[in-house]
């Protein structure tokens, strides 16, 4: 992923192999873009003015270098929670909204320099392969995309158990849990705008030479999980919540039923011949998996509640599908972490009531 048909090489960068490992995960994506360094005074001089072409390199010139940290922070699987997803790319997504206006001056309507910038970017999972095109409405997709990726870095920190010094032992905060669920929007609505706005612009020939992940049913994928995860966040709060009624949860895991579903069916759109979309597609059929499992176990409890024998009948089948889909999920998971990049698993069956995730909830819950 990442690579498209029109490449270029930065003598400059030294490349690095694939990483055998990327540590805790939680929220999956399939490797971050990265700009490479581009001439804006030799493309853009004869045609604005020294302090605006001035401007546009420096606040690119800063997106560069801080991608680039943040990519070679994300490809080390034993990095500090505390620094991979914090400040680095808090500063990240600001050096982005800071040169993502200025960007879009290239591309007014009656702007005639859209097409005299060569903008290059790679893949962190191969950054051999660059993938280069004169447009700056592919500049503006590559941003929003990186943009959406540093969301889902700061969220996979979020959801990393920390200790907290009051002998309970390593978790995920409440205030944490409350926070990703703005940040998997703010993810899912640069994704959207990317699709619904920007993606349009790019004619189709040069749409055809994207690389793969950016096209449409990466992207669409990829803001789908946003949403997705954003009411996994929202079902863990509910579950913790004992104001939160059985029709309240069911309710989202069947809106996260909905979403996984979307997404499924956009997975197997893209490529599986490298090991990063293999992961991805079993996180996705985890993550499927898993929403199943909460549906059916809320709609079981609530027919529980009935008093007829059929409803106590149709209780059980709900409440044993749902531990079918539990397995299936478990399964998913571990395929998932053992999938070379690898990845580690962050919670034990002990600590369950207090996890982000609507799967850890039914460990141990089954009696009927």
């Amino acid at each position: 992923m990442g690579c498209g048909a029109s490449k270029w090489k930065d003598p400059g960068v030294v490349r690095r192999g694939r990483p055998r490992s990327v540590g805790e995960v939680v929220v999956f994506l399939p490797g971050l873009r990265v700009p490479r360094t581009v001439d804006f005074p030799q493309s853009l001089g004869d045609h604005l003015d020294t302090s605006t072409v001035e401007r546009l390199s420096a606040l690119r010139a800063t997106v560069v270098t801080m991608a680039m940290q943040e990519s070679a922070m994300a490809l080390k699987p034993r990095r500090r929670t505390t620094r991979h997803g914090g400040s680095g790319t808090a500063n990240l997504l600001q050096a982005l909204e800071e040169y993502l206006p200025v960007l879009l001056g290239l591309v007014k309507e009656s702007s005639d320099l859209r097409n005299k910038v060569q903008f290059v970017w790679a893949n962190q999972e191969d950054d051999s392969e660059e993938t280069s095109m004169a447009d700056a409405w592919y500049e503006v997709l590559s941003v929003l995309h990186l943009m959406a990726m540093v969301c889902f870095l700061q969220a996979n920190s979020l959801l990393l158990p920390r200790s907290y010094g009051d002998g309970q032992g390593p978790r995920v905060s409440e205030e944490s849990r409350r926070a990703t669920v703005d940040v998997f929007l703010k993810a899912a609505g640069y994704l959207d705008c990317a699709v619904n706005q920007v993606l349009p612009q790019i004619p189709p020939e040069k749409r055809r030479a994207l690389p793969v992940d950016l096209v449409e049913g990466n992207l669409k994928a990829l803001s789908l999980q946003g949403l997705g995860q954003g009411v996994d966040m929202q079902l863990g709060l509910a579950i913790d919540n004992p104001k939160a009624t059985l029709a309240v949860k069911r309710r989202l895991a069947c809106e996260m039923v909905k979403y996984w579903q979307q997404i499924k069916d956009s997975i197997p759109e893209l490529p599986l011949s490298d090991g990063w979309a293999k992961k991805h597609t079993l996180f996705v059929k985890w993550k499927y998996a898993e929403a199943k499992a909460a549906a059916y176990y809320f709609h079981g409890l609530i027919l529980d509640e009935g008093n007829t024998e059929k409803s106590q009948e149709m209780a059980i089948s709900s409440l044993q599908a749902s531990e079918e889909f539990l397995k299936e999920s478990k399964r998913a998971s571990k395929a998932f972490h053992s999938t070379p990049p690898t990845s580690r698993t962050l919670i034990s069956a002990t600590r369950v009531a207090r996890s982000n995730s609507a799967l850890t909830f039914f460990v141990g819950k089954f009696s009927y």
